[in-house]
């Protein structure tokens, strides 16, 4: 009986004398007076199965010069031991079937280097190439992983609204959705626009975030997670900001700040460790071809403690270090990548969680410290890439949360449910943000946060 099997499992279990059938995309063809072989992948792995046939097949000559690279073919046959170096098993073809041939003219993936600004403008086909091929399994893998965190430890996944009219972070940067006539909108008497006569009868935006909404639930479920995209309307053309790119956040109820950092921790641990175990193949080719130091971050995420300190023992290192950075560092002001990264990779050579922040530059929705002047706040700091994951305790107080709200600007019956949470039951509660494509980029060395995401939105950039 002949049956299909991936080309991952072909490599890595395959056994000699096994009848298969191997579907996949033509990477190289060597054609000789009586043999052709080809390599064909299929996707699930890095490494593609080499594929011989003879010409005693049917229809040989003209089977071997349809067979170019991009060509869409399916072999069946008896695996065998390899004769060939750095392969254990090839497929011996008895049948050859072409399903869509791709002409050499015109195919742009052709058997050389191509710059990833160029595969951007191709992102249809770039995924047939080694790296943005690694870049997806790593990505699937680390998903996988994330849910088995927490569905491990009892958390709830929820799916958080796309259309909301919560601005979370107060930033001002969100999408708008509308379904007004925008040549000839309808208008206040003050001539603005009447969002009242919208779609949802009011003024919606994509999400920023997923967290308060988090919050909702965690006051019922305790412990949830969510996984999903969100939106910044942020006009920055710069190698780690997407316009569209996904979140993950966990929101714990009756969860203080350490207890938040150790999750944390954790969870970066369990990401990275599950990734090297299932992806061995792929976190190797970007240790060879992208980034010589891919492995050992990742054996440090995975075995070493992370370092923690707080912001004014940040800053007070900052001053000392006799470094010249590009920002100003001084107490108050936030921390910029330059800084995040000198903590990481120069101070404490491992991630670090810095905490207690200012509350003047952090979210209302931030825990007051008893100083009056921080909140439990966390952003946990890794080397090469700064913060990774940021954090809190948040505000269970009704009245310090009615305070910090509106002392930054906001409307307070904007968010009434949001109050309603403090009202009713209310707990000590803490969660996490992590950027999805920013960890991805982090574990793989990519340079580009557009080369780890399948379709990148961006600032003039939405194809695909």
């Amino acid at each position: 009986m002949t049956i299909h099997r991936p080309i991952i499992e072909i490599l890595r279990h395959g056994t000699p004398g096994d009848r298969l059938q191997v579907k996949g995309w033509v990477r190289t063809k060597r054609s000789l007076k009586e043999f052709s072989f080809v390599e064909v992948n299929d996707g699930s792995s890095l490494s593609g199965l080499q594929v011989v046939f003879s010409a005693d097949l049917p229809d040989y000559e003209p089977l071997s010069k349809q067979l170019t690279t991009g060509t869409a073919v399916e072999f069946k046959g008896e695996l065998v031991a390899s004769q060939g170096k750095n392969q254990r098993v090839e497929l011996r073809a008895a049948t050859v079937k072409i399903w869509g041939t791709a002409d050499t003219e015109t195919y742009p993936l052709q058997k050389k280097r191509h710059s990833f600004e160029f595969l951007r403008t191709i992102g249809h086909l770039r995924g047939r190439t080694n790296t943005i091929g690694a870049v997806m399994r790593v990505r699937n893998a680390c998903a996988t992983a994330i849910h088995q965190f927490f569905q491990e430890r009892g958390f709830l996944w929820i799916h958080t609204p796309v259309v909301t009219a919560s601005d979370c972070e107060g930033a001002g940067e969100l999408f708008t959705v509308t379904n007004l006539d925008l040549e000839n909108p309808p208008r206040t008497p003050e001539q603005n626009i009447d969002f009242s006569q919208d779609f949802f009868g009011r003024r919606a935006y994509l999400t920023v975030s997923g967290q308060l909404e988090a919050e909702i639930m965690a006051t019922a479920f305790s412990n949830v997670y969510t996984f999903g995209p969100t939106f910044r309307a942020e006009n920055s053309n710069t190698s780690r900001h997407l316009a569209e790119f996904w979140m993950v956040e966990p929101e714990m109820a009756f969860c203080n700040l350490q207890g938040d950092m150790d999750l944390a921790e954790a969870f970066l641990k369990h990401i990275f460790a599950y990734v090297c175990d299932r992806c061995p193949e792929d976190m190797q080719f970007f240790q060879d071809r992208i980034d010589g130091t891919v492995l050992a971050t990742a054996e440090q995420i995975i075995h070493q403690e992370f370092a923690r300190l707080t912001y004014t023992e940040a800053i007070a290192l900052l001053e000392k270090s006799n470094r010249s950075f590009e920002f100003p560092v001084a107490w108050g002001l936030d921390l910029q990548s330059e800084h995040e990264r000198y903590l990481a990779e120069d101070y404490c050579q491992r991630p670090v969680i810095v905490s207690d922040y200012p509350a003047e530059i952090k979210a209302f929705y931030m825990r007051l410290n008893d100083d009056g002047k921080t909140v439990a706040a966390m952003d946990v700091l890794a080397p090469k890439i700064g913060e990774i994951i940021g954090g809190s305790q948040r505000e269970e107080r009704l009245e310090g949360l009615e305070e910090r709200i509106t002392a930054q600007g906001l409307e307070l019956d904007a968010y009434w449910w949001y109050l309603d949470l403090r009202r009713f039951g209310t707990v000590p509660h803490a969660g996490f943000g992590l950027g999805f494509e920013r960890l991805v980029q982090f574990m793989t060395g990519m340079e580009n946060i557009r080369d780890v995401i399948p379709f990148p939105r961006s600032p003039g950039n939405a194809e695909f």
